[in-house]
C-alpha cells in the first residue's frame, strides 16, 4: 500500500483509505471481518460521520475493533460533523458536543481527524477557532479539516484558526472529473470549462492540502455506480482492457486513475465486501502511463481541445 503525507503534517496515511458509512448495516461480527480485511492489506484509515446510520456505524466499529483489542495508535480514525436535521451547525457548541458523541460511539480517546461536514453558510469562524482551539488541547482531536469546501471558504475558515485544515473531502472519480476538466478548459466556451470548483484541485496542492476522494465509483448525484454499468459501455470498454493490462479489476483501474494524479489524493472506498477490499489494496501498487490516464480520461466523456 501506497503511503503520502496527511496534508502539511508528518503523518503517513495510506492512499486509500475505508469509508464506513456502510457499517451501519452490519453485525459486529461481520465489522470486524471488514477492519480485519483492511488492516491486512494496508489499509488502517478508517473514515466515518456522525450521521452515518445515526451513529450506529460508529458504534459498530467501536464494538468491533474492541473485540478485535486492537492498539489504538495501529489505526487512524477520522469523523466527521456539522450536518443535523435539515440544516448546518458550525456553532461551537455543536462540535463540541458532537465530538464527544463521536468518541462515546467509537469508545475511543481521540480523533485522528475532525473534519467539518459540508459548508455551514451561518459559520462564526470564530467559533469553530475556539472548538478546534480546546479540542486539541484536551487531546480529543489531533488534525482538523473539512469536505465539500471552496478555497475562500476554506481562507475564511483558517483566518481565525491556529491550526491548519489538513483534508478537504470531495468528490472525484472518472465520472466526477470536473475539477481536472475545468484546469484543461480555460478560456473555453464549453461546459467542462465553467468554474463550480474554483480551482480547488490547484488550491489544495499549492497548501499541501489532501484531498479526499468520497463516493469514487458514483455517478450524477448518487444515481448509481458506473463500474459494470452497460449506460457508460465505452468507458467500461476502456477500463476492462486496462484492468487485464495491469492485472487487476475494474474497480482497481479506477482507483489507481485517482491516485495517479500528482495531487496525492487519498481515494476513500465505501465497499463493505472484503474481497473488493483486497482488490482495490492491489491496485494500489500500480501506477497508470500517462497515456493511459488520459485515455480513461477520454473515455469518460472529457474532451481534449
Amino acid at each position: 500500500m501506497k503511503h503520502i503525507n496527511l496534508g502539511n503534517t508528518t503523518l503517513m496515511v495510506p492512499q486509500v483509505a475505508l469509508g464506513c458509512m456502510r457499517m451501519s448495516e452490519m453485525t459486529v461480527k461481520e465489522s470486524v471481518k471488514v477492519i480485519e480485511t483492511s488492516i491486512e492489506n494496508g489499509i488502517n484509515f478508517f473514515d466515518h460521520a456522525d450521521i452515518y446510520g445515526g451513529g450506529q456505524a460508529e458504534t459498530l466499529f467501536g464494538q468491533a475493533i474492541k473485540e478485535m483489542k486492537l492498539d489504538r495508535e495501529s489505526i487512524m480514525i477520522q469523523s466527521k460533523c456539522g450536518i443535523r436535521d435539515g440544516f448546518y451547525d458550525f456553532s461551537k457548541e455543536h462540535i463540541l458536543k458532537s465530538v464527544d458523541g463521536i468518541l462515546e460511539r467509537l469508545d475511543v480517546d481521540y480523533l485522528d481527524v475532525l473534519a467539518l461536514h459540508r459548508p455551514d453558510t451561518l459559520m462564526e469562524p470564530e467559533e469553530i477557532a475556539e472548538a478546534f482551539d480546546i479540542l486539541l488541547s484536551s487531546g480529543k482531536v489531533r488534525n482538523f479539516g473539512v469536505s465539500n469546501q471552496r478555497p475562500m471558504q476554506i481562507e475564511l475558515i483558517e483566518k481565525y484558526l491556529n491550526q491548519k485544515l489538513v483534508v478537504n473531502q470531495l468528490q472525484f472519480g472518472l465520472k466526477h472529473g470536473g475539477m481536472v476538466a475545468q484546469g484543461m478548459n480555460q478560456n473555453m466556451e464549453n461546459q467542462a470549462g465553467i468554474g463550480r470548483d474554483d480551482s480547488v484541485l490547484e488550491y489544495s496542492r499549492l497548501h499541501n492540502m489532501t484531498i479526499q476522494a468520497w463516493s469514487p465509483y458514483q455517478y450524477g448525484y448518487f444515481d448509481g455506480v458506473f463500474l459494470g454499468n452497460k449506460n457508460f459501455s465505452e468507458l467500461n470498454g476502456v477500463i476492462d482492457e486496462m484492468a487485464k493490462k495491469y492485472d487487476v479489476t475494474d474497480t482497481g483501474i479506477a482507483t489507481a486513475w485517482i491516485n495517479r494524479h500528482p495531487a496525492k489524493i487519498q481515494t476513500i472506498i465505501g465497499t463493505m465486501n472484503p474481497k473488493r477490499i483486497e482488490e482495490v489494496a492491489k491496485a494500489s501498487e500500480i501506477t497508470l502511463t500517462r497515456e493511459d490516464w488520459y485515455t480513461l480520461y477520454k473515455a469518460s466523456g472529457y474532451e481534449l481541445l
